[in-house]
């Protein structure tokens, strides 16, 4: 990487804090918000000798007003994504909580779903499973569900081939704009059972920790 490149990610990532001030202003407003929710311990997967580390993009992109979706490709230009989970929580909601520089979102599914939600009985691989309980910082939210790209999910990925890190607004309509947040997260195999993505902070220069951990019981 060369001190060009270095210069264009810390833009880029200067540019998302700025996103996330346009999304969430500073104003003297009050969240009110439910009490009765289920907490949740945050996961968290030690790296034994054993366990297996790659590098892939992730992007994370949604309309303003819309939810967030979490794509992950072996690479920028890759046009069969390895997974495309429609999160349940809004591109608003996921602002928010980054503004608080820590980011944990647990993914919980069971091999009960593979009957209830597939016709097929034999195993499946852990990103397979169609649906997903989720946890955003210990919260649970609802459920982020699997499904396969559409168009227009096809042409955010299509304009962000050339980008391997940053953040911005890709798609500028009038009632709403698509937001994006693209860079490479570390894949950690724990076991047939669990996995978990880490974005990589490049130069250690933005103060945000985003985790996205799979775990199926």
């Amino acid at each position: 990487i060369t001190s060009v490149d270095c210069q264009k990610q810390v833009r880029s990532w200067r540019y998302l804090r700025s996103l996330m001030e346009l999304l969430i202003p500073r104003c003297n407003c009050i969240f009110i918000e439910e009490e009765n929710y289920e907490k949740k311990p945050i996961p968290y997967f030690k790296h034994h000798s054993t366990t297996i580390t790659t590098t892939i993009t992730g992007t994370i992109f949604g309309s303003r007003k819309g939810k967030v979706s979490f794509c992950i490709q072996t690479n920028p230009k890759s046009t069969n994504p390895i997974l495309l989970l429609e999160l349940a929580v809004s591109t608003t909601t996921l602002a928010r909580e980054m503004r608080k520089g820590i980011v944990r979102i647990a993914l919980e599914s069971s091999t009960n779903m593979i009957y209830e939600y597939s016709s097929s009985s034999s195993p499946t691989s852990l990103l397979s499973m169609p649906i997903w309980t989720m946890y955003c910082n210990g919260k649970r939210v609802g459920f982020a569900v699997k499904r396969k790209p559409t168009k227009a999910d096809l042409e955010v990925l299509r304009k962000l081939e050339l980008k391997n890190v940053g953040a911005g607004t890709i798609i500028k309509r009038e009632d709403d704009d698509i937001m994006y947040l693209r860079g490479k997260f570390e894949r950690v195999n724990g076991s047939h059972d669990s996995e978990s993505f880490h974005l990589i902070d490049p130069e250690e220069n933005i103060g945000q920790e985003l985790s996205i951990f799979f775990l199926r019981s």
